[in-house]
């Protein structure tokens, strides 16, 4: 694979069972890149390795004045120079694209995670590891994936050397057959004391990066309620802690590099020392000392790719850990997918097996829960999503389907749902509802459905380079420039303007004053008239306007009727609707005429 050719196609299916299990699938996924790479880092190694060779013939040449060998020996130093300098640009350029080409695989898996879940996905891993993970996370995969061809080759290279050292010269050659791997292996029992402390370290960056984004989040709260202060010193020890994290951290990875450098030094004080003493005493040429001498010296440069797959290995295993657990998500219980299930027909009832709760057809269905939270994860049931990992995953049927049997993108384009807190992404107001969608509804009429008039007024005057047009302006990162009641009309359009063939909508209109919501439950009945729709409410405003209202109390529909026949016969219901509190729920249940008072507003 070719920096070129990305993205990838299918960047496969990952081994998600654990941190190491990942590395090793993605290194699996790259063979053919990371043997190309470390061809290239055995021609560099061995060129540099071939250096004292050539340095050995010059200086023995020159005691023996044998103008023939010194010649030899130039024309080898000038061969082993060319093989430096090729091998070093290509495995560069090769090492590089292995990096990339792994980030790019990891990323790709990571936005296909993030639009299978969709907003599911910050719901179970925290916001700050999200982006912890799909930033410096696939840097510190790619740095393992990039360092390994170059730790492969060093380590090839390291064994020709001693080979060929006990080989050359027996008597000191066999001193550097034992001192190399000692010093390859001496970082070791380092390791599992700077990986714990790199470990904390990301655990630290992280929770401190997830305060950030929860402050820039909240921002606007925080100004209003005159917070700010409040939440920078809770940054600032976030950050106080990562720093002196990040030293405990440098101070063992220091200790280690020092290792790398103490030890190699030994050794070659050691042959440098033996060395002198058997040419002495005539055991070995000049020549020869100089080789092993300049062989031993440059067994550094291989043996700091130890230390570096070392280090990268410890920083990339918790992040492929972290990586695995969000690939490891999925939107639903591992179903079966048959041939023919695409062909199968997302059309009809909703029901919830779970829950008792019947969508039919072509209705508009209100349901009530007493606890928002309850409401929240039935919302995502019915589009599909188990709300909590392990949690109950008995499928949504939709026309008898299960939706967990039906193709990821014909689940999507059958049921749509949209949470109390929907996202509004940076872009004009053309760009925002420019979604996937039947064509049936014209985003002029979402628009005017959702009452988006004010809304549009504002764009518009907002406008500086669009001549007024409120369509062609920008709208901020996440709709920071509106208001709650503004952003959430928005999200609405753009949900209306998909026509899904099931549209669910949890709390549509909690942050629109009564009037606006009044206005907008009109708009949904007209608009999603012959649609099935299902909102999540307790809005008499909204219950009103639905043809059937469900009532769910501790996780099972225990009623069903008009909101008027629930108001005047459902104590329960009226509880969770009228806000009475028990004491009042032991009253007469309440004349028409209060009721319809109770109602006036929406009339």
């Amino acid at each position: 694979m070719q920096i070129r050719d990305l993205p990838y196609a299918d960047p496969g299916v990952p081994d998600v069972r654990s941190g190491t299990r990942f590395l090793i699938w993605l290194g699996r996924r790259q063979i053919a890149g990371q043997t190309k790479s470390m061809l290239w880092g055995l021609l560099h190694h061995l060129g540099i390795a071939g250096l004292p060779i050539g340095t050995g013939i010059a200086v023995q040449s020159v005691v023996d004045r044998d103008g023939g060998r010194l010649t030899l020996a130039g024309v080898l130093l000038v061969v082993m120079g060319a093989a430096i300098a090729v091998g070093d640009v290509m495995l560069h350029r090769t090492a590089v694209t292995n990096w990339i080409t792994a980030s790019t695989r990891v990323q790709q898996l990571l936005s296909r995670k993030t639009a299978e879940l969709g907003s599911l996905l910050t719901r179970r891993v925290a916001a700050g590891e999200v982006v912890a993970v799909s930033t410096g996370d696939v840097e510190k995969i790619g740095w393992f994936v990039e360092a390994l061809s170059r730790f492969a080759a060093g380590a090839v290279v390291l064994v020709i050397i001693c080979v060929g050292l006990v080989l050359y010269e027996p008597s000191l050659g066999v001193v550097v057959a034992v001192g190399v791997p000692f010093l390859a292996l001496s970082v070791l029992p380092l390791l599992p004391r700077a990986t714990r402390r790199a470990d904390i370290q990301r655990e630290k960056a992280g929770k401190a990066t997830e305060l950030a984004s929860d402050t820039v989040a909240g921002l606007r709260v925080l100004r209003g309620i005159g917070g700010e202060e409040l939440f920078l010193d809770r940054y600032r020890a976030a950050s106080q802690e990562v720093r002196r994290a990040a030293v405990r951290s440098a101070r063992m990875w220091a200790l280690i590099s020092a290792t790398q450098v103490v030890l190699p030094g030994i050794l070659l004080i050691a042959v440098v020392a033996y060395g002198a003493r058997l040419a002495l005493d005539g055991r070995i040429t000049v020549g020869e000392l100089v080789t092993v001498y300049s062989a031993v010296a440059l067994t550094y440069h291989p043996l700091r790719n130890f230390e570096e797959i070392a280090m990268a290995f410890s920083f990339s295993r918790p992040s492929a850990k972290r990586a695995a657990r969000v690939l490891a998500l999925t939107r639903t219980s591992t179903t079966t997918t048959d041939a023919g299930d695409e062909d199968r027909a997302a059309t009809g009832d909703l029901y919830d097996p779970l829950t008792g709760l019947l969508a039919p057809a072509g209705r508009f269905t209100a349901v009530v829960c007493g606890d928002p939270d309850l409401a929240g994860r039935l919302a995502d049931r019915l589009g599909g999503h188990p709300a909590e990992p392990g949690a109950d995953h008995t499928s949504v049927l939709l026309g008898g389907v299960p939706l967990d049997e039906l193709p990821l993108e014909t689940a999507r384009t059958a049921v749509l749902v949209q949470d109390k807190d929907p996202v509004l992404l940076s872009g004009t107001l053309d760009e925002l509802l420019d979604v996937p969608r039947s064509g049936a509804v014209l985003p002029g009429q979402a628009l005017a459905a959702a009452r988006c008039d004010d809304v549009l007024d504002a764009l518009a005057q907002a406008s500086v380079d669009t001549d007024g047009d409120p369509m062609r302006t920008r709208i901020t990162e996440r709709g920071r420039s509106l208001s709650g009641g503004q952003r959430q009309r928005l999200a609405l359009a753009r949900s209306l303007v998909s026509d899904p063939e099931v549209l669910v909508l949890d709390e549509p209109t909690s942050a629109v004053d009564s009037h606006t919501e009044a206005r907008v439950a009109a708009g949904i009945s007209e608009l999603r008239a012959d649609r099935t729709t299902v909102v999540l409410a307790s809005s008499p405003l909204i219950l009103d306007r639905a043809d059937r209202v469900v009532l769910v109390d501790e996780g099972q529909a225990i009623a069903v009727g008009t909101h008027r026949e629930l108001l005047a016969r459902e104590p329960r219901y009226r509880a969770v609707v009228t806000r009475e509190t028990d004491e009042e729920l032991g009253t007469a249940v309440p004349r028409l005429d209060e009721i319809e008072a109770l109602e006036g507003e929406s009339a």
